[in-house]
């Protein structure tokens, strides 16, 4: 049986959503399902276990998880001590930016989920205490919509990525992954984030850093968890989805728009990671 994926529908230039203390009952969860946005689950609350990727963990007070885009995962409350949780939502258009050069990535929490297969990250009292408070600032946010709360949403996330990206979760990582990963990789992911329908494909990229494809491609998958196709298609769909539910333009032009080359190939690339057609996504945005 193939997983559900689950629908948002929120701004396209403000892809984000909280669920704050939401009370997960065993009844009413979700089966196993995927979406393509990012998720982080804090739990304030109750016991249960969770499936991510094949792996079944225990989720209790004070646990956080970390779930990448397009990760099969479903919530295992249990019966009598449902779990009370807090979900952070958003897609990695609302994050990334043009890099400053000194190789930090906000998303790297995810990507060592996503290669080492684990979701669950220990945490210490501080990290605790900071995750607490950026939640309760995002939920304040939210309800006084103050000038400008947009973008204190943002940096909310951004100070809640930028303490995940330093957790020793990662720094452990750093020694065989990051403290390694050479300045063209990094180029590499700043030209396809910069622009995404003009970088071009793995032999352009390869090219230019003046590295052989297939070492290049190895290197590229170790650290992203996805080959550099992959890669480039996921951020040209951002582009592609935004279009079709901001513009009036037919589905032809938008694909061509965002570097596709051709229908059919648009059509199933958009298909496999959003589970919709181009058509059914604008209409069901509508």
């Amino acid at each position: 049986m193939q997983p559900f994926r689950k629908p948002f529908h929120f701004d396209p230039n403000f892809p984000f959503e909280l669920v704050y203390k939401g009370v997960r009952y065993s009844d009413k969860e979700l089966p196993d399902h995927l979406h393509d946005m990012y998720e982080i689950v804090y739990v304030h609350e109750g016991n249960g276990m969770f499936f991510i990727n094949g792996s079944l963990y225990e989720k209790g007070k004070d646990d956080l998880f970390i779930i990448p885009g397009n990760t099969v995962h479903r919530a295992y409350p249990s019966e009598n001590d449902p779990i009370v949780s807090t979900a952070i939502f958003f897609a990695p258009s609302l994050i990334q930016n043009d890099s400053l050069d000194d190789g930090y990535d906000p998303l790297r929490c995810f990507n060592m989920a996503r290669r080492k297969k684990q979701y669950k990250i220990e945490l210490s009292d501080s990290l605790r205490q900071t995750i607490e408070t950026v939640i309760q600032a995002m939920v304040d946010e939210l309800k006084t919509q103050e000038y400008g709360y947009r973008h204190a949403l943002q940096l909310q996330l951004q100070r809640l990525l930028l303490d995940l990206s330093r957790h020793p979760f990662t720094k452990e990582s750093a020694s065989t992954v990051s403290g390694f990963v050479p300045q063209w990789i990094h180029n590499a992911l700043r030209d396809i984030d910069h622009d995404p329908v003009r970088c071009g494909g793995l032999a352009e990229l390869s090219e230019k850093a003046n590295i052989s494809p297939g070492h290049f491609s190895r290197a590229f998958k170790q650290l992203t968890g996805m080959n550099v196709t992959e890669y480039v298609n996921a951020k040209r769909l951002i582009i592609a989805k935004e279009l079709l539910l901001t513009t009036d333009d037919n589905v032809e032009t938008i694909a061509l728009t965002c570097g596709f080359q051709g229908m059919r190939h648009f059509y199933e690339t958009f298909k496999k990671i959003t589970g919709l057609t181009p058509r059914a996504y604008r209409m069901q945005g509508k």
